[in-house]
């Protein structure tokens, strides 16, 4: 409707002689030197023409040309610097006028559209959706609409029960709009629109669709209760399937819909699952390159990640493949999301083939100076790598020993990259075709100062138990036990025995195990005297161990209710046995009789290690106390295989050799 607008405004009048002469320049005060005359009067003519052109263009007639005074392009005159504020003020009238004749129609209409969409008459229907529709678009009458429950109870009866897909797409269109704003998202709450959006998330019609899943969305971000009521619509049984399709906007607001809904929601994260989410998630970040989309997929396989169920249907879909192709673009989030979610995911995928891209770009991003980042490699690499050989080589072909010691060294006492990086290193340095090489590169690129470093105060058990371990494997390269001497290794590993057997003493008498920072104590005692043993191998190492007063603690071990630490106590007492002045301090020990009770273990390491420290502390003594030894000997090691009588003698020659040093039995 057009409308004249009439501003008056009452002033009093004025006599003429009440102007002062000084508020009315003459016209000659506004010439211009260089203009003749004549123009100089053509401009004062039409001065009302140029300020009515100004401020009222829509006065002029078509085709009117207006002088113009601008002589210089880049500056204004004074009549168009006026001119701006005035429109901007017209604007604003207008658009008042317009937005109270937008309300008052709304307001009018409201009653009667909503007793159109209601009626039986589907093109009725479908004209008041339409109707409703167009309503919505502008925005004094959308709020009238949504301040109505009566009219969005309408539409959402009538988007639900329709079978036009004209009418179907107007109403959630209208949802759609009203969406967009909270009073309106609780009007679409409290008449229960989520169940009928969600019905119309099967619909064939690809806008219906967006409308749905959007204002669905919408809802789910802003709106409270409204990821309850999706649920309790089966809201992520019709939202899984919608990953088939190839929209990736669309794609990118249902992934974000189905983390909304499943983070911190086991029952979601298993209901994904059952309708073969995974799969999905992982074809779209094999296969897109749209970066909301990838991030926003990202986000949902992170989630998953946690969950015991999802994690094994994500891995064997091909999910650390997957993530592992974004690992180097530009999208820090988008690289970011996709680590967190790998090292969720690696401990479940120790026996995945196909990995060694990953591994390789893994150990490059060893480099970063991003915490996170750090903290995620070395977690990946350290489940990759743990019981995998075929992992273990290939990390350490691509230089991933140097690469770890470095993040060691620039972890310091971040915990959460110090204790992964160590584990990943003790797994490089043992059961691997490579894993003497990768015991010298530890040494090679400075590793072990570092490394021993590491047992030092204050104790963060789980890095101990894991540098205890790595150390253990670096003394099996002989070149390794002076530098780890050198190191100060076996002092600080005695002291952790030490600490740590003292406190599973304090515990005993409640039957409890006892654990510091998840790691039982018994761990580090097994850990220590396993390190121990190996570093007992080197003559010098040994006579250092021993004089440190250890050996009563290992007799004392001898005792332990755990199997493991009877076997490296054994183990140990084994090589200090090979000294004389060591043999005789076990002897006096009393060693002797739990020796004799290890004779009977159905371990073969345990009961072989009793045997070889049997036969080295009774060197010394009588022949007869010898025959009696050796009699105890094959009678407590063969009574349980009559036949192996016949192979008593080849038995002796076997103990003989290993008394001589050879280590054939493998512990």
């Amino acid at each position: 409707m057009d409308k004249s607008i009439h501003v008056s405004v009452d002033l009093p009048l004025l006599p003429l002689s009440s102007l002062s002469p000084p508020s009315l320049l003459p016209l000659s005060s506004f010439s211009h030197p260089s203009l003749p005359p004549e123009v100089e009067a053509q401009y004062t003519l039409t001065r009302a023409q140029r300020v009515r052109a100004a401020m009222f263009p829509e006065t002029l007639v078509e085709g009117e040309a207006v002088l113009s005074t601008q002589t210089d392009p880049g500056q204004q005159t004074n009549v168009q610097r006026l001119a701006e504020p005035s429109q901007l003020l017209k604007t604003a009238i207008v658009h008042l006028i317009n937005y109270q004749d937008d309300a008052e129609l709304a307001t009018r209409a409201v009653p009667e559209l909503t007793k159109l969409l209601a009626d039986d008459d589907a093109v009725v229907v479908n004209k008041a959706a339409m109707i409703v529709n167009q309503l919505t678009r502008k925005e004094a009458s959308r709020r009238v609409l949504m301040q109505s429950p009566q009219m969005v109870a309408a539409v959402v009866r009538a988007m639900q029960n329709t079978g036009d897909m004209e009418t179907a797409r107007c109403a959630a269109s209208v949802l759609h709009s009203l969406s967009h704003q909270r009073e309106g998202l609780l009007a679409i709450f409290k008449s229960g629109g989520i169940p009928a959006l969600v019905r119309m998330l099967s619909s064939p019609m690809e806008s219906v669709l967006f409308y749905a899943i959007t204002t669905l969305h919408n809802l789910l971000l802003h709106q409270e209760g409204a990821k309850m009521a999706v649920r309790l619509a089966d809201g992520l049984q019709r939202m899984v399937p919608l990953l088939k399709k190839s929209n990736p906007k669309f794609l990118a607001i249902t992934t974000d819909c189905l983390q909304l809904l499943s983070y911190g929601n086991q029952e979601s994260k298993l209901i994904i699952l059952a309708n073969g989410g995974p799969e999905g998630l992982v074809f779209i970040m094999r296969n897109y390159n749209y970066e909301k989309l990838l991030w926003t997929t990202s986000r949902v396989l992170k989630v998953l990640s946690v969950c015991p169920s999802n994690k094994p249907a994500i891995v064997e879909a091909g999910g650390m493949q997957a993530l592992g192709q974004h690992l180097t673009g530009s999208s820090q989030r988008l690289t970011q999301n996709c680590l967190w979610t790998l090292r969720n995911l690696s401990d479940a995928a120790t026996k995945q083939e196909g990995l060694d891209g990953l591994l390789q770009v893994l150990v490059g991003q060893l480099g970063s100076d991003d915490v996170n980042m750090l903290t995620c490699a070395t977690g990946i690499l350290s489940n990759l790598t743990c019981n995998n050989s075929r992992n273990k080589t290939l990390v350490t072909q691509c230089g991933g020993v140097e690469a770890l010691i470095h993040a060691v060294l620039r972890a310091g006492e971040k915990e959460d990259v110090a204790e992964p990086a160590v584990c990943a290193l003790r797994h490089l340095t043992s059961r691997h075709q490579d894993a003497e090489l990768a015991q010298n590169a530890v040494r090679l690129h400075y590793g072990i100062p570092a490394i021993v470093k590491l047992l030092g105060q204050p104790h963060y058990w789980p890095v101990v138990k894991a540098t205890v371990g790595l150390i253990r494997n670096l003394a099996l390269c002989p070149v390794n036990q002076a530098p780890l001497r050198d190191a100060g290794a076996i002092p600080r590993l005695v002291n952790l025995l030490l600490k740590a057997h003292q406190d599973t003493q304090r515990h005993t008498s409640s039957s409890q195990q006892t654990y510091q920072d998840g790691v039982r104590m018994e761990e580090i005692v097994e850990g220590c005297t396993g390190a121990l043993h190996i570093l007992a191998r080197d003559p010098v190492n040994r006579g250092e161990i021993a004089s440190m007063q250890t050996i009563p603690l290992f007799v004392q071990l001898l005792y332990s209710y755990v199997e493991n630490v009877k076997r490296v106590s054994a183990g140990v007492l084994c090589e200090l046995a090979l000294d004389k002045q060591s043999a005789e301090m076990i002897d006096a020990e009393g060693a002797s009789a739990p020796l004799m009770e290890l004779l009977h273990s159905n371990n073969e390491g345990i009961a072989t290690y009793a045997a070889a420290v049997l036969f080295r502390i009774s060197e010394d003594k009588s022949s007869d106390y010898r025959k009696r030894v050796s009699v105890e000997l094959t009678h407590s090691l063969f009574k349980h295989d009559p036949a192996a009588w016949e192979m008593v003698s080849l038995f002796n020659v076997c103990l003989c050799r290993f008394l001589e040093g050879h280590y054939p039995i493998k512990v």
